[in-house]
């Protein structure tokens, strides 16, 4: 029988490339389910993930051409509410919710109010009168912290973090994956519902289904809550596998996203980079009279940033990794790498790096590989189509 459990810390089962010692992370309520398909665990923002089961390369072709199913429950989850709430956190992170309007979502910056430099991206649900977003799970107490600091009088910031599972659900076949579950799966990329989904055993349960993703391809974010993730985990899966549908691991997660060019905070984001650094000037409100870091932000789009997010792609035998140099033909200091993986898609080495303004598409660099100088060109990404919508 499998039996889901709650969160709770537990000395972890960590297996990853820099950890060699136990420490207390956090377990989601799918660690069950995931220990029996033999999945890998590491540590991702202090919670123990799966970081891969089959293998990435099966595990991020399943997701392109079929249909691949992830936990993402370390994601955090904060709810905004109270009067003004939308008004108050609109005067706080870059993108204009008056974008959008209840049940669809928006990506979005939390940025240093002084420098611009992005303390994290999240994505933000707008309904009514009130927000949820989504930030990342290492970020989510410096959200937390930003916004109840600024909040006024009757805005309440709730971190459900643990109150919530996030089940993504992404690729080809992902659709029919949600109608076999009894989900609805018709609505438009970055929109939401909430929805009472029945389980196999009769037992309803709210879930809130999301058209988003992290992966490039035509997908879902499920949140149901801890006590019945398993059980919608479950029938996930059953309808997944006759299609060709794998689990898969935060590995293949960014190995997918790496090929869309989508940056990842921590490596591709930080404080020390900024919106218009990262090619994210779409993620911004220009016209907004307030948020985080504007001046900071405006200053540096009206005279040009001193580097830009680029794509970076080889053809030689060779995989980039983050922090190996990027230099000219010449040998010219160009920046550094921040993400660099193969590509399973292309079957090639692929990268995210942060250049110099000289730097154009087309031409070619080279990247220190272990002491051997690997060509690459520079390309503006993503590296494959996107399928999101």
């Amino acid at each position: 029988m499998r039996v889901s459990h709650p969160l709770k810390r537990v000395a972890s089962r960590v297996v990853s490339d820099t950890s060699t010692a136990p420490s207390d992370v956090i377990e989601g309520p799918l660690a069950d389910r995931h220990a029996a398909l033999g999945a890998k665990f590491a540590d991702f923002g202090g919670w123990s993930m799966p970081l891969q089961y089959s293998g990435v390369v099966e595990e991020h072709t399943a997701t392109r051409t079929s249909v691949g199913v992830f936990d993402v429950s370390h994601l955090g989850k904060l709810r905004v509410s109270g009067p003004g709430a939308i008004e108050f956190v609109n005067s706080c992170l870059t993108n204009d919710l008056d974008r959008i309007g209840p049940g669809q979502a928006q990506y979005t910056l939390c940025c240093d109010d002084g420098t611009g430099g992005v303390v994290d991206d999240l994505i933000v649900y707008r309904e009514d009168k009130d927000l949820f977003l989504v930030p990342n799970a290492a970020n989510t107490d410096a959200v937390v912290a930003m916004l109840e600091d600024e909040a006024p009088t009757g805005v309440l910031i709730s971190n459900v973090h643990r109150h919530l599972a996030t089940i993504a659900v992404q690729g080809p076949q992902s659709a029919a994956v949600l109608e076999a579950v009894g989900l609805p799966s018709g609505m438009d990329y970055m929109a939401f519902d909430r929805v009472d989904w029945r389980a196999p055993n009769g037992q309803s349960a709210p879930v809130v289904v999301c058209r988003t993703g992290y992966t490039g391809e035509h997908g879902y974010e499920l949140m149901p809550t801890v006590d019945t993730a398993g059980a919608l985990w479950d029938a996930v899966m059953d309808a997944a596998t006759p299609l060709g549908g794998l689990p898969c691991g935060l590995g293949a997660r960014d190995t997918l996203r790496t090929e869309m060019g989508y940056p990842l905070h921590g490596q591709d984001l930080s404080v020390a980079t900024t919106p218009v650094q990262a090619r994210l000037g779409w993620a911004i409100g220009w016209d907004k009279p307030a948020y985080w870091g504007r001046d900071a932000i405006t200053r540096e789009n009206e005279v040009g940033p001193p580097r830009l997010l680029w794509g970076l792609r080889t053809e030689e035998r060779g995989i980039p990794r983050p922090h190996m140099a990027v230099r000219s033909v010449a040998d010219d200091d160009l920046g550094e790498i921040t993400s660099g993986t193969f590509s399973p898609s292309l079957k090639v080495g692929i990268a995210l790096a942060y250049l110099s303004r000289a730097v154009g598409a087309g031409d070619e660099v080279k990247v220190d590989v272990r002491g051997k100088p690997l060509k690459m060109q520079v390309v503006k990404p993503p590296f494959v189509p996107s399928h999101v919508r």
